[in-house]
């Protein structure tokens, strides 16, 4: 299931992954963004409009264009924005 904006808006793509993805109940959402703003930011308008958001379980990894990102790092329109759980490796 995906969450769309009108086209002529700017906005950002917001990507789920495992099971982020099964706790929001949608892999991705494209959400209307019109200004650059901290990832801290961000995750709060996403509690605010997805409430299941806030009840993800922590820690969650973040990577904006496909970088780790820290909560400091600035969102601009046209970004990529990826959650998703820690991945361990053995």
């Amino acid at each position: 299931m995906t969450s769309t904006t009108a086209n002529t808006m700017p906005s950002i793509k917001i990507l789920f992954f495992a099971k982020l993805r099964d706790k929001m109940g949608l892999s991705e959402i494209d959400l209307a963004f019109d200004h650059a703003q901290p990832l801290a930011q961000l995750q709060e308008t996403l509690t605010t409009q997805y409430p299941q958001f806030g009840t993800l379980p922590k820690p969650v990894l973040v990577a904006i264009n496909q970088a780790f990102a820290d909560p400091a790092q600035i969102v601009s329109p046209g970004d990529e924005v990826a959650f998703f759980p820690p991945v361990t490796g053995g």
